[in-house]
């Protein structure tokens, strides 16, 4: 699959409960877009993504310099695990801390570059709902498609969030609470939610974590 790049769209619907979802047997992408606080709890398990879909490399950087910001990748023979770290928590590798310099509030345009493969079965209506938080304020929702994928396959795709225009005494607080920022990201094949990924953003670096 060749490299392509999509951009954000937001949708806006009825409100939705948490507590609802965690006992729903498919999440659907307008039960998550309700949501009107960051999730406690991961609404699928590790076991509802059956189609091997595993993410093996993140880079984040900006449109405006082509500067590099956050680069990551899985090591070659961990490839395909569905765990890695501790393999006693059921939710490794489903949760990610991010640290970031203040300067990274004021940018307006970020791409996001993800490696991922899947397994045996073709992916139809793949797509991605991210949803971010400071406190239970939502700074952001992102909605991209990645479209159709081949069995057995190795894709690239990037994202590009056009980050919110924030005001001074909102970045003040987000630099000054660190991990309040939080992050909800939400992957659906067919209208069903298969996998459920967290994160938290400190914003108080003195420099990127390259």
């Amino acid at each position: 699959m060749s490299l392509k790049t999509v951009n954000s769209m937001k949708t806006d619907t009825k409100n939705s409960s948490e507590k609802d979802l965690v006992s729903k047997s498919k999440v659907t992408p307008e039960d998550v877009l309700a949501l009107k606080e960051i999730t406690d709890t991961y609404l699928c398990s590790p076991e509802a993504n059956v189609f091997g879909i595993d993410f093996t490399r993140f880079k984040i950087r900006d449109m405006d310099t082509n500067t590099v910001l956050f680069e990551i990748a899985k090591p070659p023979n961990l490839e395909g695990s569905v765990n890695v770290g501790d393999t006693t928590d059921p939710n490794a590798g489903r949760f990610v801390r991010y640290h970031f310099t203040p300067e990274f509030l004021r940018l307006q345009k970020v791409g996001a570059t993800v490696d991922f493969s899947i397994g045996s079965q073709p992916i139809k209506d793949f797509r991605m709902i991210e949803r971010h938080f400071f406190r239970n304020k939502m700074l952001k929702s992102f909605d991209f498609d990645f479209g159709f994928c081949i069995p057995d396959s190795k894709n690239t795709v990037e994202h590009i969030y056009d980050f919110p225009k924030l005001d001074a005494e909102t970045i003040k607080q987000m630099v000054a609470n660190p991990f309040e920022t939080k992050s909800d990201s939400f992957y659906f094949v067919d209208g069903r939610l298969v996998m459920h990924n967290k994160a938290d953003y400190s914003y108080n670096n003195t420099k990127n974590n390259l």
